[in-house]
Order: C-alpha cells, then sequence, then structure tokens
C-alpha cells in the first residue's frame, strides 16, 4: 500500500475558516524548517490564520529499540536524538540510570561533566546563530560563528575520537579522564571565544534590518509558556527564570556562579538575546570548572557500573571478570523507575526510566525538549506574515531528530 495514504490531509488537520483562504505546506522538504518538519498554514493574503505542524518523517523508534538494548549500550542512541548537544543527552540518561542504581560520581567526573556539558551548549547555539541568521539572509555571521563550533568539536575529538557524538559521558561516571593537553585548548578557547561572539554581535544586536525581522515578531507570553511546558531560552526570553542549573541542580551545578539570562517581551528578538546572553555565562561556568578542577578518580568505585581501568587488566583477574561482565552482561538495577532531567540547550531534557531489574530497560523514554517547544509555533504563527514563520521557527531552535525519535 502507498504510505501516501498515511500522510495527512489537510481536512485530518484542521477545518478551514473561510472559503476565500488559501491552504499552503511549508516543507516536509524546506531548508528553513531545519530538518524534516511540514508546517500546513491556512492564509488569508499573506496572513497566517492557522497552522497545524506534521511530524512523523524522521521517527526511527530509538525508544523501543532502546528497550532491547543493555543500559550501556542505550547510549550510543541518546547522542542521535539532539545531535547538536549530544553530550547533554548522554548526561540525562545516565543521571537517570544512576538514580536507579543510586551510585555516585566522584567531584572531577562532575566537573568533566559539566565541561563537556557547558561546550555542547555553546557548540548548540553557534549552530542555531549560524542557521538562524541564513534564515532570515544574514550569511556573514554564519562564517564567523562556524568558527567556535570547529574549535570545540576539535575537543570533543580529543576526548573520544568522534566529533559529533562521543557517547563519552556514560552511567557510573565517564569513558575516561581528560585527555592531554584539552586544558591548554580549552583555555586557548575561552581566551578567544568572547571576542569571536562580540563580532557576531555587533553584525547584529543594532542590525534595523535585523530587528525588522524579529522585533514583536512571534511574541509569547510567559503565562503560554507556561501552558504549553514551553522550557530553556524560548521560556526564560518570556520572563520566565527557570533553568534546572539553578532550581534542581546536578552535577555540581550549585558550585558554579552564573546567572539566568531573561527577556520581556517574548519575541524572536528577545530569544536571540537571551541564547547570546547564555554563551556567555557558559564561558563563566567553564572557566571555574577548569580552574577548579579537582583530582582523583572520574568514574564511580563500583567495578559493577564502571569498568576497572585499563591497566589493572593485565594483573587483577577480578578486575578481568569484572570487564567481561560488564561488557557482556552489563549490569542489574533493582526494580524501581526513575526520571532525571538537566537544562539541555534547548531545554529541559529529561530521561524516565524504568527497570524490571533485568539488564535492559523495561521502558525507556525521553522527554523532549525540542518536541514541548515546537507546539508554539501554531501559537506565535497566527496573525503573522507567513514570511515571519520562518524567523519564529528558527527562534525556537528544534531538532527533527529529537522530535521524532
Amino acid at each position: 500500500m502507498s504510505t501516501q495514504s498515511f500522510m495527512p490531509t489537510t481536512e485530518t488537520v484542521f477545518q478551514r475558516t473561510g472559503e476565500n483562504t488559501m491552504v499552503v505546506n511549508m516543507g516536509p522538504q524546506h531548508p528553513s524548517t531545519h530538518g524534516v518538519l511540514r508546517v500546513i498554514c491556512e492564509l488569508e493574503g499573506e496572513v497566517i490564520v492557522q497552522c497545524k505542524c506534521v511530524i512523523g518523517y524522521l521517527h526511527t523508534g530509538m525508544e523501543k529499540e532502546a528497550e532491547y538494548q543493555q543500559y550501556h549500550k542505550c547510549v550510543v542512541m541518546t547522542d542521535r536524538m539532539d545531535y547538536l548537544n549530544a553530550n547533554g543527552n548522554n548526561l540525562a540518561h545516565a543521571l537517570a540510570i544512576e538514580k536507579l542504581l543510586g551510585c555516585e560520581i566522584p567531584r572531577r567526573g562532575q566537573y568533566l561533566r559539566v565541561i563537556l556539558a557547558e561546550l555542547s551548549r555553546i557548540a548548540s547555539h553557534c549552530v542555531w546563530l549560524g542557521t538562524h541568521g541564513l534564515d532570515l539572509g544574514a550569511m556573514t555571521p554564519f562564517f564567523y560563528i562556524w568558527t567556535p563550533r570547529e574549535a570545540i568539536l576539535d575537543m570533543f575529538e580529543m576526548f573520544s575520537g568522534v566529533r559529533m557524538m562521543p557517547s563519552w559521558i556514560v552511567p557510573g561516571g565517564l569513558r575516561g579522564d581528560m585527555p592531554e593537553g584539552f586544558d591548554v585548548k580549552l583555555r586557548q578557547f575561552l581566551a578567544t571565544f568572547p571576542e569571536q561572539l562580540a563580532v557576531v554581535e555587533s553584525m547584529l544586536v543594532e542590525n534595523p534590518i535585523w530587528k525588522e525581522r524579529t522585533f514583536d515578531v512571534g511574541v509569547l507570553t510567559g503565562k503560554q509558556a507556561l501552558e504549553m511546558g514551553c522550557s530553556g531560552p524560548i521560556a526564560r526570553a518570556s520572563g520566565i527564570p527557570w533553568d534546572l542549573r539553578k532550581s534542581n541542580p546536578y552535577s555540581c551545578y550549585e558550585e558554579f556562579d552564573f546567572q539566568i539570562p531573561i527577556g520581556s517581551r517574548g519575541d524572536v528578538y528577545d530569544r536571540f538575546l537571551v541564547r547570546i546572553a547564555e554563551m556567555k555565562e557558559s564561558v563563566k561556568i567553564l572557566q571555574q570548572a577548569i580552574d577548579g578542577l579537582p583530582e582523583g578518580p572520574w568514574n564511580t568505585s563500583d567495578r559493577k557500573i564502571a569498568p576497572p581501568p585499563r591497566h589493572e587488566l593485565d594483573t587483577s583477574m577480578e578486575s578481568l571478570i569484572h570487564h567481561f561482565k560488564l561488557y557482556t552482561e552489563g549490569f542489574h538495577p533493582p526494580v524501581g523507575e526513575a526520571y532525571a532531567g538537566i537544562e539541555g540547550s534547548k531545554g529541559e531534557l529529561g530521561f524516565y526510566v524504568i527497570s524490571d531489574g533485568s539488564n535492559r530497560p523495561y521502558r525507556w523514554h525521553e522527554r523532549p525538549s525540542s518536541f514541548m517547544n515546537l507546539k508554539s509555533l501554531e501559537v506565535l504563527a497566527v496573525g503573522r506574515l507567513i514570511a515571519d514563520v520562518i524567523a519564529i521557527i528558527g527562534s525556537i531552535d528544534i531538532v527533527l531528530g529529537e522530535i521524532d525519535r
């Protein structure tokens, strides 16, 4: 049977409001939908009367697949959800499993997790800023902001050999310690990035064309943000000072001094300013983390959860057995359920896991920030021109791999 019969039609998505309106499809193959997203818009002239988002074109069944994998083998799937915030996804998954296991991570491991998570936040925001500019006709900022993003991916490669999907944060800690020379690279980045970001700011913040396309466009009130479950920069731009790093601190975030940038209008321009400010706060966190990085182990001492050091395998039969058992059988969390959320680059990102006592999850579910935030588009676009949809989608900052899963 043709798959076309399963595709939603206009009639199944919404009822047209009048005979003189026109219905157009933006996507699913459209460069400015930031993935395979279809937006069905009803227009009166060029003004949007109503619009609906149609998703599912990238559905891969990751959550169901994870329920057939051992817990530590689920990590590689988390990278491929929001692939721009891979370390954040790894961290949320690890925290949920560690809640089930009841294991504690040494402070050095916690600090290294913070470093990776904040670098991922900056890298994700760099991609957002560059592509958001391209969407609205500003090409030059893309080339400037891509340079620091490449520097961050080079640092990820130092850890794992992989640039975008490192799978480095795992239940029990990390796959390894900070590589030699990483601290030097990070300090170089922290010394140069603020100036690089300032160059892009100078191009856009007071640019009259940029402000014309973003100021008072796609206004989301704080009440609407709460009602729709929005989080992250989109909620903070609407005046909601909610950040899990402050409200529900994890991975030693309570030890770092940083602010929560918030907006007042909740429009596309405010969301732009909030993300710019967030990158500056991430620089502060990274500087504190690398300056105060503790010595000691980075993994839990429980060898049934984290592998023993490589050098022990040649001299200790017990370590060799633990290593073999961990990578062939995995570990068995006690029966129970756990949820752990983090402040990802796009909002609250969490994993809900149910254990039946076996070596694989009975239920494994992600609370995706992009999925929750996307619904706001159907409200923000109404009453605006069709051209404004491009600006609004860019300001929400979605990744369809996380939405469809």
